[in-house]
Parts: C-alpha cells; structure tokens; sequence
C-alpha cells in the first residue's frame, strides 16, 4: 500500500469510526447520511462494529428510500434535506408503464386510504382490482416498493419500523430545491467520507449521470490531495487520524467498501466476486490492515467466518471471537 493510498483509508476509517466509536446510534446514522440497510441486520452490524448502542434501535431511525434507490435507516429529521435531492424525479421506473397524471391519482388514492386506516398492501389489490388490471396493481404494489417508493421520495410514507414491511404516514416534505439541499449534503459527505472524488461523491448521491452538478460547485474551501491523477476531497479538522486497525469487521454494504467508485483501497480486484453477489449484494467482510481478506456472519444463530487465504490460527480464533460477540448482541434483535 502506497503511503498516498495509506493516509486516504486512514482518513477514511477514522472518519466512518472505524478506527474510532460512536456510542449514538443516531449521530452515526446522521454523520454517515443513513446506514444502508437493504437487509435491516446491516444496521445493527454497523452500529455494533463502531460502537453504538442498539437501544431502541427499530424506532430509532427511519427506514426508507434514498440516493440510488437504496434503503437507508436515517434519523427522522434527516430526511427533507436528504430527500430534496432527488425529489423532482420520484416517479421512477414505474414511468415507463403509467403516466404521471395517473401515478398522481394513485398515490393520492393510497394516501388518503392509509388516513382511513387501510394498510395492508393485500386490501389495497383488492381496493383498486376495479380500476387497474392485473399486471398493473403487480407494478404498483410491487414487493420492491412500487407506489410506496414514489410517496417516500416525497416524503409522506416510511417504513413503520426498521423490522417492519409495512408503511405508515409521515411528514418529511422536502422544503429545499435540489440546488440549494446539494451543497449542503455535499459538504457532509466530504466531512463523513473523505478523502474522496467528485465521481466517488456523484456515485454515492445518485448523481452519475449529472456529476456536472457536483463538479461546477465551488470545492475551494475543502482540503485535498492528490494520488493516483485523481483530485480527492476532505475536511481537515486537526484530529488525529489514529492508526489502520489491525483487524476489522465490516458489515455487508459496509460504508467503507461500497461508498467509492474506486474500491481498490481495501477490496482487491481478485476478491471482488467473493464479495459482492451476483445480484450485487456486499457481503460481511473481514479487513486486516484495512485490506479486505475474507467474509463472515451469522448462519443459524452461530458465526461464520471465512478467510480468502490462509491465516495465523490466533487471527481467526480472534476473529470467531467477535463474530460471535456480534452474534450475542444482536441475539432477538434481527
């Protein structure tokens, strides 16, 4: 590891707390902008593997859409400004199959049905067989989201708990435009993943196709450094980075690993596939030195641990240790 690449995962690691802890579950939530949660567990992994408390955890943050059209765990007063920016454009794919106007009577429909106490997506299907057909209420009502993803981005619907499949009202309306929400996520991205790129930062907002929004901002006021003919942005704040822990957890979807375009800082070109699915799902990992060399988790309520190439018998029996300190923790949690 060059000492360019060093002092960025240094940065990195101290800046994630993971060379650090967080004892609030809500500041990590906030400084990090969401905790990925595609799989709810990931969250209290997350917490866990930095520090945080889990009291209270399943109400703590709310669990909705955000950026990429992932789901994050986001402190509830969050979400207005992280949902301004995508919040012209929360019609999504479900454009592709109904208009506009017709995606607004529907969404309208659910929302006053969800007032009068109507929850369940299975009454809804019934509700609305009179005016749609078949494949259309399997787009709306969809197992990845469907009209539910379109009220979230507005801000009207979450998740009613991180455990939980079912949505309950909210009010978290966007009240900036995208122009004036942009410069101020921006900065706390830099601040919580820094040092990073433009493109680093593009790909983590939702903004690939549009980085030129990123880009025309004025970065003046950040530090930066240069490696690898790419310009990377952070804030110095004098702390003092610590040192690359020796050994590390990640959970899956971890920030660390899937925050960049350019993994190649802790993910080597060699192990991507024993990582990341097919179906683009970022396992557990294990990191020595803050370089990624093997998975683990919890299957059938014992640890699991796997190591890409061989390791010293104390190494392991360490990290068995914490996977299953992990697994004590989170025992009737998840």
């Amino acid at each position: 590891m060059g000492i360019a690449t060093e002092n960025i995962l240094r940065r990195r690691m101290h800046n994630l707390y993971l060379s650090r802890e967080c004892e609030s579950l809500t500041r990590l939530s906030r400084e990090l902008l969401g905790l990925h949660c595609w799989f709810h567990r990931n969250v209290a992994f997350s917490a866990i593997i930095r520090g945080a408390s889990l009291f209270g955890w399943q109400t703590a943050l709310t669990k909705t859409w955000l950026y990429r059209g992932t789901l994050h765990g986001v402190v509830p007063e969050d979400l207005p400004l992280l949902l301004a920016l995508h919040s012209e454009n929360y019609f999504g794919w479900l454009r592709n199959y109904f208009g506009d106007d017709t995606l607004t009577e529907i969404a309208e429909k659910v929302v006053r049905l969800m007032e009068d106490g109507v929850y369940s997506r299975a009454e809804m299907r019934q509700i609305f067989a009179d005016e749609l057909d078949v494949e259309q209420i399997e787009y709306i009502f969809s197992s990845w989201g469907g009209i539910f993803v379109i009220l979230a981005g507005q801000g009207r619907v979450a998740f009613r708990d991180m455990l939980s499949r079912d949505f309950d009202l909210i009010s978290a309306e966007p009240t900036l435009t995208r122009e004036d929400a942009l410069p101020i996520v921006l900065r706390r991205y830099f601040k919580a993943y820094g040092p990073a790129t433009v493109d680093d930062a593009a790909w983590f907002l939702g903004f690939q196709k549009e980085k030129k929004l990123i880009s025309d901002l004025d970065l003046s006021e950040y530090s930066r450094l240069e490696a690898g003919k790419k310009v990377y942005y952070y804030i110095d704040d004098c702390a003092d980075m610590g040192d690359i822990p020796g050994l590390t957890l990640l959970s899956g979807f971890d920030p660390v690993v899937v925050s960049y375009i350019d993994r190649s800082a802790v993910l080597k070109d060699e192990y991507k596939s024993r990582v990341v699915t097919k179906s683009g799902i970022c396992l557990p990992t294990i990191a020595i030195d803050g370089q990624v060399e093997g998975i683990w988790n919890i299957k059938k309520n014992a640890p699991v641990v796997e190591f890409f190439s061989k390791q010293p018998k104390r190494l392991v029996d360490i990290t068995y240790e914490m996977v299953d300190g992990i697994r004590r923790q989170t025992a009737g949690l998840i």
